[in-house]
């Protein structure tokens, strides 16, 4: 069986609890990992982020499921680019579990992103990479995904937090 035949992406309904459990699990494991930062999640924040995100009417997740087990999210949220006047789409999570990756997970659920993002009529994908994860770059990359820019004189654009609690 290959990949394709095996592999299903979903978007998730946050109120099934297979798939609630599935996104609070995933978004759990990726926390743990180094790129996202090495430690888990509260038990607040497990408890509380399937209603919250269901509440959230720009909120979107799709779940990448290889022969039944879930092993890739991406945690969406739609915006706005008032240069086009048009909605987009910022991957906020992606994530592939430690063991699957490298195994086309990742492309499919970028795609899978993609052609749901033009289901919502968005004009753009924007996500954000920490500079050291050499591995999701390159995936992006290969997917057509690259640094933004107004003018190349002006610089790449930088993304800046400020931690509010």
């Amino acid at each position: 069986m290959t990949l394709a035949n095996a592999l299903e992406i979903v978007v998730a309904d946050y109120s099934d609890p297979r798939h609630a459990a599935d996104v609070v699990a995933l978004l759990d494991a990726y926390a743990r990992d180094p790129m996202g930062g090495g430690a888990p999640l509260t038990e607040d924040v497990k408890a509380r982020l399937p209603e919250d995100l269901a509440a959230n009417p720009h909120a979107f997740s799709l779940l990448a499921r290889l022969d039944g087990e879930s092993v890739g999210l991406a945690n969406c949220f739609m915006g706005y680019s008032t240069f086009a006047a048009a909605p987009l789409v910022n991957i906020h999570d992606f994530a592939v579990i430690a063991g699957r990756r490298s195994a086309g997970i990742g492309r499919a659920l970028l795609a899978a992103v993609e052609a749901e993002a033009l289901k919502r009529g968005a004009t753009k994908v924007t996500l954000e990479v920490l500079s050291g994860n050499h591995p999701a770059r390159r995936l992006y990359a290969a997917n057509g995904y690259g640094d933004y820019q107004l003018d190349p004189q002006a610089g790449q654009a930088l993304f800046w937090q400020k931690r509010l609690t």
